[in-house]
Formats: structure tokens, C-alpha cells, sequence
């Protein structure tokens, strides 16, 4: 039996670069979370409880990214083969089950302010979504050169400015009740960002199952996958192919190649680890190489 396997490593300099810029926006985020949410229980202004969980959105998609940096440094260790990589899409899940736990919340309240409204200061909600601007603002400035390159500071960039968007909504109906006096715009702007949340909160639940479930990622074509490494010389055929994902954009490959005879092993090896991840995103290839099939009858 003989294996194929590699994997790549980032840069030190990319990790501590990527590293500082989302610890500064975590922190500057986590700290205004709360203030929002206290302003927000305070004064009883639901959309600024629902812009908080807005936020918290921000904050998951930052430590999923976070983790996800940290973790690519951490090597492997003969209890963890695989390193610490799944803590991330643990975390992931964690963070879903909140999210649409608060997104329901704040349905539900928003129920039961359409049948009793409630006057809400408008001022204070007006001056909170002002500064949670600002905030996202600056997160989203302080990611943005990163964002170019680094598909982590992709997601959070994003997040970021999906929530700077979720206040300006907020002022809006600050500014309505100010100068009209209807409160139940409070209530209007909230559900608008409550159902704005739901669609990204069951999207990553559904990745973070998919991957526990070592379901084949997205992004990879397994016919297309199967087909690539036959047209590689010497193999007949390939089964036990499967192909999973450890984390955010890390996939792994293990698969059974059947050679014709007399081909050279090491050639075939190398060539099949070159045709996988020169074709498709991914990084770790094992190869089992067969003169005839030892096992059940392929399956991908």
C-alpha cells in the first residue's frame, strides 16, 4: 500500500497581520454589543436589542475567523491528527443556534408590540445607532485591506457591513418617531432586521451540518474530481473516493487508485496528488495505490 499527502502553510507575517486586525475589530465590536444592548433594554427600543443581534453576527462571523487564523498555526498532535481544526465549525454551530435564537426573540416581542405599542425615546435610540455606525465603520476600514486577500477578512468585512446597514435602518426610524411621534416604527425596523438575520443564521447552520456530517464540499465536483484522477497514466480506476472538509476552505481527499501494470508507483503517486490539487481546492491528498481491488465495490 502507498500514500500521497500533502498540505500548505501560510505565512507567519499573514497570520499575525490577519490576527491584529480582527482582535482590534472583535474588541471595538464586543464593546459596543454591550453598550447596545443595555441602551436597548433601558429604553425598551426593539430595534436596537434587534440591531445588537445584528451585531452578534458580526462578532460570530469575527471569532469563526479569528479561530479559523489561530488554528491554521497550531500543529497537529498524535491525539489530534488533524489539529484543532474543527473547533471552528463547532463554534460555528454554536453561534447559529444563538443567532436564531435571538432572531425568534425578537419576533416574538415584536408581536406583542404591535398589539400594545410602546413609547420608545427616540433620542437615545437616534444617538446608540449613531455611534454603532461609526463603530461598523471603522471595523469595516480597518478590515477592508486585508478583505483583498484573505478570505476570512472576506466574511467579517462583510458582516460588518451588512450591520452598518442594519443602523442606518435604525436612525431611520429613530428619525420617524422624532418627528412623528409613531413608535411603531420601532417595532417595523426591528422585524426588518430580525428577518434580515434569519436567511445568513440558517445558511451557516447548514454549512457548519454539512460539514459535521462530512458531507462532500460545495465547491467540489466529485465526478469531475473521479474523472481527473482516471485520465492520470497508469490508473484504471478509482474508488473509495471520498471528500470532506475540516474547516473553513481546508478539504480533504482519501481515495483507493486500481494502476495498470507495470507502471511506476512514485510517478503515479505524485502525479495524482498534482492533478488533485492543481485541479480542485484541496489540500490534503491521501491515495491508497491498488494492483486490483482489496474492498467493496467503489462509492463516492
Amino acid at each position: 500500500m502507498a500514500h500521497a499527502h500533502g498540505h500548505g502553510h501560510a505565512h507567519d507575517h499573514a497570520h499575525h497581520a490577519k490576527t491584529g486586525r480582527l482582535m482590534a475589530v472583535l474588541a471595538l465590536t464586543i464593546g459596543f454589543l454591550v453598550v447596545e444592548v443595555s441602551s436597548g433594554l433601558i429604553s425598551g427600543s426593539l430595534s436596537l436589542l434587534a440591531d445588537a443581534g445584528h451585531m452578534l453576527t458580526d462578532v460570530a462571523g469575527l471569532v469563526l475567523a479569528l479561530l479559523a487564523t489561530k488554528l491554521a498555526e497550531r500543529p497537529a498532535s498524535p491525539r489530534r491528527t488533524f489539529g484543532y481544526h474543527r473547533a471552528e465549525v463547532l463554534a460555528a454551530l454554536t453561534n447559529a443556534f444563538l443567532l436564531l435564537a435571538v432572531a425568534v426573540y425578537i419576533l416574538i416581542e415584536a408581536w406583542e408590540r404591535f398589539r400594545e405599542p410602546q413609547a420608545v425615546p427616540s433620542r437615545v435610540v437616534l444617538a446608540v445607532a449613531v455611534v454603532s455606525l461609526i463603530v461598523n465603520l471603522t471595523g469595516a476600514f480597518v478590515l477592508r485591506e486585508g478583505a483583498e486577500t484573505s478570505l476570512n477578512l472576506r466574511g467579517a468585512y462583510n458582516e460588518v457591513v451588512a450591520d452598518a446597514l442594519s443602523s442606518v435602518g435604525v436612525i431611520v426610524g429613530a428619525l420617524v418617531m422624532g418627528f412623528t411621534g409613531w413608535h411603531r416604527v420601532d417595532t417595523v425596523v426591528a422585524v426588518a432586521i430580525a428577518v434580515l438575520v434569519l436567511p445568513r443564521t440558517w445558511s451557516l447552520l447548514q454549512e457548519t451540518l454539512h460539514v459535521l456530517l462530512e458531507g462532500t464540499p460545495r465547491e467540489v465536483d466529485i465526478t469531475a474530481l473521479r474523472s481527473a484522477m482516471e485520465e492520470v497514466p497508469g490508473v484504471k480506476t478509482v474508488h473509495d473516493l471520498h471528500v470532506w472538509t475540516l474547516t473553513s476552505g481546508v478539504h480533504a481527499l482519501s481515495a483507493h487508485a486500481i494502476l495498470q501494470a507495470g507502471v511506476s508507483h512514485g510517478q503515479v503517486l505524485g502525479d495524482l496528488r498534482t492533478r488533485v490539487t492543481a485541479g480542485f481546492p484541496i489540500s490534503h491528498v491521501t491515495v491508497q495505490l491498488e494492483d486490483r481491488c482489496c474492498g467493496e465495490h467503489a462509492h463516492a
